[in-house]
């Protein structure tokens, strides 16, 4: 059975986790604060997961998620994620991460930063865009007629592949938007981030599911 290692466990990572345990994998989560403080969420979890340091899960990993803030993705670990499926979930938060001149030009993406920092491992964007709440409580089996849809996008077609099946056992479709310097459009500002999602744009405690046909419009309508 496929082992999800967690380079972070807060939000989206701790629902991500919980997704990939109901789904029947394995997890081994791990935070910056020390495999101890998250004796809570692997107890809710179970047999399946355990709590450990930051590269230990990026070696116990086959597919490995990324969910920290931009700020310091240079400390994700190299060379035990080499080779491997690397799940990006994070956004560019000038108030949270201080100014990237490269981000803030729209030269590059943040995705395209941690794949450069990983130039042995195999990035795709996902998850970014939805409400950790409501990406819970939206997923779906396979050819449900209320499943939603979650862009992703890399620059290795076989890494999206094994991204979609991920998703899919999850409870989500995808809906390819190209490569790594195409993941803006799904970024925050964007029509496929956030709200689509949710029942009422001014409030986003009510989730609504947005379909694979629904997303890809929201990605094709992006504007820089």
């Amino acid at each position: 059975m496929t082992t999800v290692g967690m380079i972070g466990s807060g939000h989206i990572g701790g629902t991500v986790a919980r997704l990939a345990v109901a789904a029947g994998y394995d997890v081994v989560l791990s935070n910056s604060r020390g495999p101890e403080t998250l004796k809570d969420l692997v107890d809710e979890l179970g047999a399946r997961a355990r709590a450990a340091t930051a590269p230990e899960a990026a070696t116990a990993g086959d597919l490995v998620v990324v969910t920290i803030p931009l700020k310091a993705y240079r400390d994700v670990p190299v060379e035990p994620l080499a080779g491997k499926l690397v799940l990006d979930t994070n956004n560019y938060y000038p108030e949270r991460d201080g100014r990237f001149p490269e981000l803030d030009s729209g030269a590059t993406t943040s995705s395209e930063l941690l794949q450069r920092h990983l130039p042995r491992s195999r990035v795709v964007k996902v998850f970014n865009n939805i409400f950790f709440k409501h990406l819970h409580s939206l997923a779906r089996p396979t050819g449900a007629d209320d499943r939603s849809a979650l862009p992703i996008a890399g620059d290795d077609a076989g890494a999206k592949a094994e991204a979609t099946a991920f998703l899919d056992r999850i409870g989500y479709d995808a809906v390819d938007a190209g490569t790594l310097a195409e993941s803006w459009r799904y970024q925050p500002d964007t029509p496929a981030y956030g709200t689509i999602y949710s029942a009422d744009p001014a409030s986003w405690e009510r989730e609504a599911p947005a379909d694979a046909a629904r997303v890809r419009a929201a990605v094709a309508e992006a504007t820089r």
